[in-house]
């Protein structure tokens, strides 16, 4: 006896009703998302062009905001600063995490307690990353006293206070702190290339920095573009650690993006101006998202 399939029409809700425990779970999630995330966000976006003190007033003024916020020497000593952390910090992350995760790759002995000691600053707050990095950098006690105290007088190292150096500083306590997440991703992703591979490259008689260059890091684009997404999230969030070593000094020299959100929205009382950095802040995270986006799935859709 034959069956006769059921109509499409009929299948539909049918499918429409599967993992209903699932998509009733799924509802706070998304809720959340869209009230919290997502309203908060056009909120944010709206009263940017506000001229919103204390509290938040709706009465538009245009682009006024943007254009204090664009005309701010310290805004722009922020961005300055960014910026050179952004691209230090996007090359030499890279730059180490990948050599320490080739050296961890060779399965060395202890590999696991090396890798746990790598991976261990990661797990201390940012406030604890730059406290410990003021001491250490700080003339009286750090660096600068330990070397002196081996003979060497005329050494000077006081990143911190001084303006021109100021953001090198805050530099090497970030890098000493995600620099293990980043060998660890990296590492993850050399444990999945085919042994065959190297093998292979070895009876060719290929140097092995040519089959990293040429062979391996190709192979690893999509571990470098999460890595790069990461790193490009927490360069823009960018605050613990300023306010840490040097709550933006000496002077303004140290300010960032987030750190002058925080001063015009909590210490100056001017939400406008506050919401017109977030804004643009937003834009620099999205500068980066659309293009990891689009890499990633869209590639896939026109694959």
């Amino acid at each position: 006896m034959t069956t006769i399939p059921a109509p499409a029409a009929t299948q539909r809700p049918i499918r429409l009703f599967r993992n209903k425990a699932a998509k009733i779970a799924a509802i706070p999630m998304i809720l959340t998302a869209l009230v919290v995330f997502m309203g908060g966000t056009i909120w944010t976006v709206v009263f940017s062009f506000t001229k919103s003190r204390l509290l938040p007033k709706a009465q538009f003024i245009g682009l006024d905001q943007y254009e204090r916020l664009w005309s701010s020497s310290k805004w722009g000593i922020a961005i300055e600063n960014m910026v050179i952390y952004g691209l230090c910090s996007l090359v030499f992350s890279l730059i180490i995490g990948f050599v320490l995760a080739a050296l961890l790759d060779q399965k060395i002995r202890f590999e696991n307690t090396f890798r746990t000691i790598m991976l261990y600053p990661f797990a201390l707050s940012f406030i604890v990353t730059g406290l410990v990095w003021q001491w250490i950098l700080n003339p009286d006690f750090g660096i600068q006293k330990v070397v002196r105290a081996t003979g060497w007088e005329s050494f000077s190292f006081d990143p911190l206070n001084n303006q021109e150096i100021v953001i090198y500083g805050i530099l090497i306590a970030g890098l000493w702190q995600g620099t293990g997440l980043i060998m660890c991703l990296m590492l993850a992703g050399l444990r999945g290339i085919d042994e065959d591979i190297w093998k292979a490259s070895r009876v060719d008689g290929i140097p092995a920095w040519k089959t990293y260059l040429f062979i391996v890091i190709p192979m690893m684009r999509p571990v470098f573009v999460t890595t790069l997404v990461i790193i490009a999230s927490g360069i823009v969030r960018l605050y613990d650690l300023v306010v840490a070593q040097t709550s933006g000094g000496p002077g303004i020299a140290s300010e960032v993006p987030a750190k002058y959100v925080y001063d015009a929205m909590f210490l100056s009382q001017n939400l406008g101006q506050g919401f017109a950095g977030s804004t643009m802040m937003l834009l620099a995270v999205l500068i980066v998202l659309i293009p990891w986006a689009y890499m990633e799935f869209g590639g896939r859709k026109r694959g």
